[in-house]
């Protein structure tokens, strides 16, 4: 089975800056297209960003870009993402997401457990 795993999340003042670390497990990391979605309190979950499996390719949600930045270490099957400017409206639980031999993330065939982001004034 492939397993998904956050870290990095916590607690951050507006303005401040954080990286969540997504570790994967169980197959060929090169293989995945991956990103992140997020789900705020009373809130449907959200795309944030994707990089394809090259790594060359990103795409980032309107609310996050020039903010939010996603890089992927295939010799550690990690992706991360680093996260500066944060503001009270980022507060959520950031989701990593893989998709196997796939474009884009239009299909998410695996989903980490979440990890909480609170952004405080």
């Amino acid at each position: 089975q492939v397993q998904l795993v956050e870290s990095g999340g916590g607690l951050v003042q507006t303005g401040g800056s954080l990286r969540l670390s997504c570790a994967v497990s169980g197959r060929t990391f090169s293989r995945y297209t991956m990103g992140w979605f997020r789900q705020a309190p009373g809130k449907e979950r959200e795309f944030v960003v994707v990089i394809t499996r090259s790594g060359g390719n990103t795409y980032y949600a309107d609310s996050v870009k020039g903010r939010f930045t996603i890089s992927r270490d295939d010799a550690k099957n990690t992706v991360y993402l680093q996260m500066n400017s944060l503001k009270p409206e980022d507060t959520a639980v950031y989701y990593c997401a893989a998709a196997y031999l796939a474009p884009t993330l239009d299909r998410v065939d695996y989903w980490g457990q979440g990890t909480q982001v609170t952004v405080s004034s």
